[in-house]
């Protein structure tokens, strides 16, 4: 894969939180942004508030394709917005572009092609990509606070098998393993992304951005 980093003195770092269900990547989002306050800004899950807000979620192949299409869109423009809005902050994204192709029933070419884009393209949109492996691969249960979520333990760990496969081309890619202790796995997720911000030179980006304005 021919990577070129996207981030620029004029964007945003973009960091990817993602893997399978119950992996705990929004918990680690949410207490990143809290103990970082104004330097991040938190991209919401694209697939949770397209079917929360009516959005139909059904197995049915064409049904799929078509929730798909509708939570790749949203993603992307959902990460602009927020690149817009907040062009000195650390972009932590709950789950990327390259997701979909997990959930799409045909394979990922298929998918990337429908989109009319590659993977290859779609991973250079992201600095970095933290994954955090679900519970299920440990045998534990994936239950929590997201409604939305219906997979059995089974398909979750086949969902994070496919979206480790994909991810893991990124020249970025840190793997935050399941741990029988969610505390310790949280804990190691915040250190490494506080790493990644740090290595990515996010911080000094945002003082010449703010410098900029003055």
């Amino acid at each position: 894969m021919k990577y070129r980093p996207r981030s620029s003195d004029n964007t945003p770092c973009r960091i990817v939180l993602t893997g399978g269900p119950g992996g705990g990547k929004t918990t680690a989002g949410d207490l990143f942004r809290r103990e970082m306050g104004e330097q991040v800004v938190v991209v919401p899950e694209a697939a949770t508030m397209v079917f929360s807000g009516g959005f139909p979620r059904s197995t049915e192949p064409k049904a799929v394709f078509a929730a798909q299409k509708a939570i790749y869109h949203v993603q992307r423009n959902l990460e602009d917005v927020q690149a817009a809005l907040y062009p000195e902050r650390v972009l932590l994204c709950d789950r990327g572009t390259v997701d979909g192709a997990a959930y799409w029933p045909g394979d990922s070419l298929s998918f990337f092609k429908e989109m009319g884009s590659t993977l290859d393209k779609e991973l250079a949109r992201y600095d970095a990509v933290i994954f955090f492996e679900s519970a299920a691969v440990g045998g534990l249960g994936i239950e929590g606070g997201n409604p939305v979520r219906n997979e059995s333990l089974e398909q979750a760990v086949k969902l994070d098998h496919k979206l480790r496969t994909l991810w893991s081309k990124h020249p970025k890619f840190i793997l935050v393993s399941h741990n029988i202790s969610f505390f310790k796995k949280i804990s190691f997720g915040l250190a490494v992304l506080d790493g990644i911000v740090s290595e990515l030179g996010c911080k000094e980006r945002r003082k010449k951005q703010a410098r900029k304005k003055h």
